[in-house]
C-alpha cells in the first residue's frame, strides 16, 4: 500500500525546470488567491505571489506520493493557513508537455494549464527523487483523487474533534526552523475544510514529556495524518473530570516534634509541587510566603498573568502559575468569561482546595461555618507551589493536560499532583499515562486520584505503574446530624449546615418526593431534580431526596426553592452506608442506604395507618466530633481494583485522608458550590479521592527533601511498604460502604504512614528499562511502546523478566486462568535496595493467601552497605477452586521483610478466574 508522504523543499523562482535553477534555494512567497490565467511552469512559481501574502518563515512546498500532487499551503497575514493549492500533473510524452491541474481550497476552483517541459539529464538525479516523477515518470490523472469539496465535507467538518498527534521528533527536516512549522506543514496535506470559514490551527505543541501537537481533525483527516511516515500515533482526546484540618495530625505530622519528617525536611522548603487542577485563589493565607527563603535557583517557571491575575499574584510560596485553555475552547467554543477566568485564578474551588492540602501554610483559626475549628495546614507547609490550570467548566481536556505536564517538567517541579481522571484505556491511548511517564523518567513523582467510582470493583483509574494511584480513607473526625423520626427512632447522618437550624424540640411533617402523591413523575422527583417538585406537596416539610444524577447540594437548593423547610439525602443501594458531609443551603443531612429505607418505610406506614397520623421528623445538628472510632475506614466512594488494564499491578497503590477534609477556598464561591449560595468562607470541607491525592503529593515532597537521590519509584515504594491496614481500634480496616472488612482491592498496600516512610529500610526501585520490559510483556507492540516512551523499544530482553508481574513493584499480583488445570504456579522476581543501616540482615515472613503455597528464596537478605541491591524469588502455587464460568475468587496475603527495626511489607494477591465455556 502506497502511503502519502510529505517532503519539504526549498525552492526558487525558476526560469526553467532544471537543476541549475534550483541550486540556490530561497523562500517561496505564497498567495491568498491566484489569477485564473493559463500559466507556464516556467513562470508558475513567480506568478504565485500577492501583496496580501505574508512571507513565510519556512518553505511550504510538498510532494504527495498518494495523489502525485504538489501541495502549496498558503499563509495569510496573521500566520494562519488560509488556503491550499494542490497541483497534479499529466505528462504528455509525445510533445513533452505537462498539463497542470490545480485546485484551490480558497476558491474551490479547478484550474489547468499546459506548459512546455524543459529538462536536463542531470536534473533527474539532482532533484529529490519524488520530484523526478513530475519531470520524467508517466502518470495517469485520476480526478477523484483530488480533494474536491462535496456535500458531505461540511458535515465532516462538524464531526471534527481534537486529536493528539505524536511525531518522530528527530525526523524533522532541517529546512524547518521549528517543529511547529513542520507540524503545520504536515497538517496542510490532510486538512480538507475551507480554512477561511473554519480555520483549524495547532492547539498545543509538546516537546518535553511528549513530542507532537494537538489539533482538531475529522476522522478522515486523522486517518490521513496517521499514515504519514513521521507520525507515530494519533490519539483521540478524552475529557476528564475532577475527583472531587485535622488530617496532618491524624497522619502523625506534628509541628511540636523536634525530630520527624516535617523538621528533618524543613517542611519541604526547597521542593516544588505542581498542581494540575482548576487554578488557585492566591490571596488566601494558606499561600502566604512569610519566612520563606528565595525561590529555588533551579526554578524555570513563570507567573503568567491573565484576567484578575496580575503577575504579582505569585510570591515565594506560589512561585509559578500557568493556564491552558486552548483544548477546552477548541472543543467547547469560547469560554464564558462572566463565570470563569481566562487566567490561573480559580472559579471552581477544587484547585485552591487541593493545592492547600498539598502545601498550605499554617493558618489559625480555621473552620467552615463553625465546623472543624483549629489550625489548617498542608502536608508540606513550606514547599513551593506551581499551579497549572487545566480544568474548566466543561471539564479537563487531554490536550491541555498534556501541555501542562510538558510545562511542569520543563519548569522544574519535583512532584506533579493530578486529581482528575477518566475512562481506563491502554496506556498508549491514555494521555495522562503518557505525560506521567515522561515526567517520571525526568525524575518527577506523579500522584493521581484513584477516582470516585466506588464501592464497585474495577472502578480504579490512573492505573499506570509509573503513577502513584491514591484512594481515600476517613479520619477520626465527623460532623453528626441525626434524623429523629416521629416514632422515636434515630437515624445517624452527617452535615455541615451552618445556618439557622430547625426549632429545637419541634417535629416537622416529612414527605418522600418519589411517591405517587407527590405530584411529580416519581423518578425525577425522587431525585429532587430541577423543576421536579410540586410546591404544594413539599412546602413547609422535610423532604427526603434520593442521591444521584444532580449534586447533593443542588438537591437542597431545589427543595428550598420549592418551599421545603429541610432535606434528608438518602443513599441508594450502590452508595451503601458511606456518608459525605456537605455545606447545604438549608437544614439538611445525609443518611446511609439502610437509614433511607427506614425513613421511607416510616413515611409509607404512617400514610397507610387508619389513625391518619402525619409522619414527622426533625434534624439534630451536633457540630464537630473528634476521636471517631473506627478510623481510618475505606471511603465508600473510593474507587476499587482490580486494575482493569494491568491485573498484575495492584491498584490503587495506597489510600490517604479523603473524607471531609478542611482546606482553603476561593472568596467568590459559596461553600456549597451552588450558584445561589452567597455565603463566603476562607476554608471549605470537601470529600473525594481528589482530596486524598494531594496528601500523598505533599508527603512525596517531604520524602524527596529528605532523600534527594530517591527516584519516584523509590518514594512510592517507601510509602507503600510502610503503609498500615489496621484502624485505631487495632482491627483490620473496614469498608465504609458495607461495614465489612476491607480488601487489598480497596486500599492497595494500605493507609499511608508518613513517619515510617521516612525510614523504610528497603525500597523497590524501577528504571525506564524495567517499564519497557513491563510493556513488552504486556503484549504491547513496539509502536505502542514508542508512543509511551518516545523511544524505539527493544523487547529482546523482556523475556528475561518473565512476565509483566515481574516489574519490580512493591506489591505482587497473580492471575490464574483455570482452564481445567488442577495445579497452577507462577513466580515473582524482586530486587530490593538497602536504604537503612549498612550492616543489616532481613528475614522473610510469609502470610500466604488461604489455600496457597508461597515460598521465598533466599529467606535471608544480608546487606553490607547502604545502596546494595539483592534479589529474591517468590513462588506461588495454587489449586483450582470450584467456580462458575466467568466468575473469580480473590485471596490475599503478604511478604514481610524485617531486620528487627524496619518492617517492609508487600501485599500478595492471587486471583483465580474461571473462563467462560
Amino acid at each position: 500500500m502506497v502511503k502519502d508522504s510529505l517532503l519539504g523543499i526549498h525552492t526558487t523562482t525558476p526560469k526553467t525546470l532544471s537543476t541549475s535553477s534550483l541550486s540556490s534555494p530561497t523562500l517561496l512567497p505564497l498567495p491568498l488567491s491566484s489569477t485564473h490565467t493559463t500559466l507556464h511552469y516556467t513562470t508558475l512559481l513567480s506568478q504565485f505571489s500577492s501583496p496580501h501574502t505574508q512571507q513565510p518563515q519556512a518553505p511550504f512546498l510538498y510532494y504527495s506520493t498518494l495523489t502525485h500532487s504538489l501541495i502549496f499551503p498558503l499563509n495569510s497575514q496573521n500566520g494562519s493557513s488560509s488556503s491550499t493549492i494542490i497541483i497534479t500533473p499529466i505528462i504528455n510524452n509525445n510533445n513533452k508537455q505537462i498539463i497542470l491541474f490545480y485546485y484551490t481550497t480558497l476558491t474551490h476552483a479547478l484550474l489547468f494549464s499546459p506548459l512546455n517541459l524543459v529538462h536536463t539529464k542531470t536534473s533527474t538525479h539532482h532533484i529529490m527523487a519524488p520530484l523526478s516523477l513530475i519531470t520524467f515518470t508517466p502518470m495517469l490523472f485520476i480526478l477523484t483523487l483530488l480533494p474536491l469539496p462535496t456535500s458531505t465535507s461540511s458535515s465532516n467538518q462538524q464531526d471534527a474533534k481534537t486529536f493528539i498527534v505524536q511525531v518522530q521528533h528527530d525526523a524533522k527536516p532541517s529546512i524547518f526552523p521549528t517543529h511547529k512549522h513542520w507540524y503545520q506543514s504536515s497538517l496542510s496535506s490532510v486538512l480538507t475544510q475551507n480554512q477561511d470559514t473554519n480555520p483549524r490551527n495547532i492547539i498545543h505543541t509538546y516537546d518535553t514529556v511528549f513530542h507532537g501537537f494537538s489539533v482538531k481533525l475529522t476522522p478522515l483527516e486523522a486517518h490521513k495524518l496517521r499514515s504519514l511516515s513521521h507520525v507515530i500515533t494519533v490519539i483521540p482526546e478524552q475529557v476528564r473530570q475532577l475527583h472531587t484540618t485535622r488530617s496532618p495530625h491524624f497522619l502523625g505530622l506534628k509541628t511540636a516534634d523536634r525530630t520527624g519528617l516535617l523538621h528533618e525536611t524543613d517542611f519541604g522548603s526547597d521542593l516544588v509541587i505542581g498542581v494540575l487542577d482548576t487554578g488557585i485563589w492566591p490571596e488566601r493565607q494558606s499561600f502566604n510566603d512569610r519566612d520563606l527563603g528565595p525561590v529555588p535557583a533551579k526554578w524555570k517557571g513563570e507567573c503568567v498573568a491573565g484576567r484578575d491575575f496580575p503577575a504579582t499574584s505569585c510570591n515565594r510560596k506560589l512561585i509559578g502559575a500557568r493556564y491552558f485553555y486552548a483544548g477546552y475552547e477548541a472543543s467547547d467554543g469560547k469560554m464564558n468569561e462572566t463565570v470563569e477566568y481566562r487566567s490561573p485564578r480559580d472559579s471552581d474551588g477544587h484547585g485552591t482546595h487541593t493545592a492547600s492540602i498539598a502545601a498550605g501554610r499554617y493558618v489559625s483559626p480555621a473552620s467552615t461555618l463553625g465546623y472543624a475549628e483549629g489550625t489548617a495546614a498542608g502536608m508540606a507547609p513550606k514547599a513551593r507551589l506551581a499551579v497549572y490550570k487545566v480544568c474548566w467548566n466543561g471539564g479537563c481536556y487531554d490536550s491541555d493536560i498534556l501541555a501542562a505536564f510538558d510545562a511542569a517538567v520543563a519548569d522544574g517541579v519535583d512532584v506533579a499532583s493530578l486529581s482528575v481522571g477518566g475512562v481506563v484505556v491502554p496506556y498508549y491511548l491514555d494521555v495522562i499515562a503518557i505525560g506521567a511517564y515522561g515526567a517520571t523518567i525526568a525524575g518527577v513523582f506523579v500522584s493521581a486520584s484513584a477516582g470516585n467510582g466506588g464501592p464497585g470493583g474495577l472502578t480504579v483509574t490512573n492505573v499506570a505503574p509509573w503513577v502513584t494511584t491514591v484512594g481515600a480513607g476517613t479520619i477520626d473526625r465527623d460532623f453528626p446530624a441525626d434524623v429523629r423520626l416521629g416514632n422515636g427512632k434515630v437515624i445517624n447522618g452527617v452535615s455541615i449546615y451552618g445556618g439557622p437550624g430547625l426549632t429545637p424540640g419541634r417535629m416537622y411533617p416529612i414527605v418522600y418526593a418519589g411517591i405517587e402523591e407527590s405530584g411529580g413523575d416519581g423518578y425525577s422527583s425522587s431525585l429532587c431534580l430541577e423543576g421536579s417538585l410540586d410546591p404544594k406537596f413539599v412546602k413547609g416539610k422535610i423532604v427526603v431526596c434520593d442521591r444521584g444524577i444532580n449534586s447533593r447540594a443542588a438537591k437542597g437548593e431545589v427543595v428550598k426553592k420549592s418551599g421545603g423547610i429541610a432535606m434528608i439525602l438518602a443513599n441508594g443501594v450502590f452508595d451503601g452506608e458511606g456518608l459525605v458531609a456537605d455545606c447545604h443551603v438549608l437544614p439538611a443531612t445525609a443518611v446511609g442506604a439502610s437509614g433511607g429505607d427506614e425513613i421511607r418505610r416510616y413515611i409509607s406506614s404512617a400514610a397507610k395507618s387508619k389513625s391518619g397520623a402525619v409522619p414527622t421528623a426533625t434534624i439534630v445538628f451536633k457540630g464537630t466530633r473528634l476521636g471517631v472510632r473506627p478510623a481510618p475506614v475505606v471511603a465508600s466512594f473510593s474507587a476499587r481494583g482490580p486494575n482493569p488494564e494491568s491485573p498484575e499491578i495492584l491498584k490503587p497503590d495506597i489510600i490517604a485522608p479523603g473524607l471531609n477534609i478542611l482546606a482553603a477556598w476561593p472568596d467568590r464561591i459559596g461553600p456549597s458550590g451552588v450558584p445561589s449560595d452567597v455565603r463566603r468562607t476562607e476554608f471549605n470541607i470537601l470529600s473525594g479521592t481528589s482530596m486524598a491525592c494531594p496528601h500523598v503529593s505533599g508527603l512525596a515532597a517531604l520524602l524527596k527533601a529528605a532523600h534527594p537521590d530517591w527516584s519516584p519509584a523509590a518514594i512510592r515504594s517507601a510509602l507503600m511498604t510502610t503503609a498500615y491496614t489496621v484502624d485505631n481500634r487495632g482491627n483490620h480496616m473496614l469498608d465504609e460502604s458495607t461495614g465489612n472488612v476491607s480488601t487489598v482491592f480497596d486500599y492497595g498496600a494500605g493507609h499511608v504512614h508518613p513517619e515510617k516512610a521516612l525510614d523504610p529500610g528497603l525500597i523497590y526501585d524501577i528504571s525506564s528499562y524495567d517499564y519497557v520490559d513491563f510493556l513488552c510483556n504486556s503484549n504491547y507492540t513496539t509502536k505502542n511502546i514508542q508512543v509511551v516512551t518516545r523511544k524505539n523499544a527493544d523487547c529482546s530482553g523482556a523475556k528475561r523478566a518473565g512476565h509483566s508481574g515481574n516489574l519490580n513493584y512493591p506489591s505482587l499480583s497473580a492471575v490464574f486462568q483455570q482452564y481445567g488445570k488442577h495445579k497452577m504456579s507462577t513466580h515473582f522476581i524482586r530486587t530490593v535496595t538497602n536504604v537503612g543501616d549498612p550492616n543489616s540482615v532481613y528475614k522473610v515472613g510469609i502470610k500466604p493467601p488461604a489455600g496457597m503455597v508461597v515460598t521465598v528464596q533466599p529467606e535471608t537478605l544480608s546487606f553490607r552497605r547502604v545502596g546494595q541491591k539483592l534479589n529474591f524469588l517468590v513462588r506461588v502455587q495454587a489449586r483450582a477452586v470450584k467456580l462458575s464460568p466467568g466468575s473469580s475468587s480473590v485471596k490475599s496475603g503478604s511478604i514481610v521483610w524485617s531486620d528487627g527495626k524496619h518492617t517492609v511489607t508487600s501485599p500478595l494477591v492471587v486471583t483465580m478466574q474461571q473462563p467462560l465455556d
